[in-house]
């Protein structure tokens, strides 16, 4: 049996992670899907200044309240900088890091400064427009999954329904790290990027630099950047798989 914690990206909630869940608890391991400060249930902690370091403490205090050890933390999206926060802060707890469709970044370096400028304009606009100066909107889900095949009408109500804004500061806050997490193993498991890709990345753009050496391991899931909702069943072999 292995100890998950099963952390999300923007405007999701522990919610997101039950359709991969299910299938790891049933194959007798320990699941912690996450809700972090100002999403899903706690959607009514969010604050102007609740950022990346708010949510790196969410799981600190988790890892030590539960005083969960040996434990595979999983990220996906921005909270690959959750989690790399957290496992520097305590990397005596963590067996592995599993990044989902994302890296770590660099110390100092912001998940709004990794998009591209383009996007970064855009989503400075939807916050001052429609999220009140503080808060990114979510997305329109059915018109992401429009191309997308495996996504289905009741993955796009549950987004859809489900999803809030996300505190804006998290995006604009930088990761702040000290090495600690850095001999740590990592799987990436790549949805939106092949691993081919990945490794070029890696030896060319600085933001990638985390992502080349031995100490990675690799595993292609071809979908839409939110797997959980497309491709759930594979997703949840592939952590299963992440323990032999």
């Amino acid at each position: 049996m292995a100890t998950y914690v099963l952390v999300p990206g923007f405007w999701l909630g522990a919610w997101a992670w039950r359709p991969v869940a299910q299938p790891l608890r049933e194959r007798g391991h320990n699941v912690h899907p996450v809700s972090l400060t100002g999403m899903a249930e706690r959607a009514g902690q969010a604050r102007p200044d609740t950022d990346l370091e708010t949510h790196i403490n969410d799981v600190v205090n988790l890892l030590a309240s539960r005083d969960l050890h040996d434990v595979i933390l999983v990220g996906h999206s921005y909270a690959g900088l959750v989690i790399t926060g957290a496992a520097d802060r305590l990397p005596e707890r963590i067996e592995q890091l599993v990044y989902l469709d994302t890296g770590p970044l660099p110390d100092g370096m912001s998940q709004n400064e990794f998009a591209p400028s383009e996007q970064q304009t855009t989503n400075a606009e939807l916050v001052a427009n429609y999220g009140d100066g503080w808060q990114l909107p979510p997305p329109p889900w059915a018109t992401l999954a429009a191309p997308v095949p495996d996504v289905d009408e009741a993955a796009i109500e549950a987004l859809t329904t489900n999803s809030v804004p996300q505190p804006w500061a998290t995006a604009t806050s930088p990761a702040r790290l000290t090495g600690r997490w850095e001999k740590l193993p990592r799987l990436a498991i790549l949805c939106t990027f092949t691993t081919e890709q990945v490794r070029a990345m890696a030896a060319t753009v600085p933001a990638f630099r985390h992502m080349a050496g031995d100490i990675w391991r690799y595993a292609e899931l071809p979908t839409w950047h939110w797997p959980m909702f497309s491709r759930p069943a594979e997703l949840a072999e592939i952590l299963d798989g992440a323990t032999r």
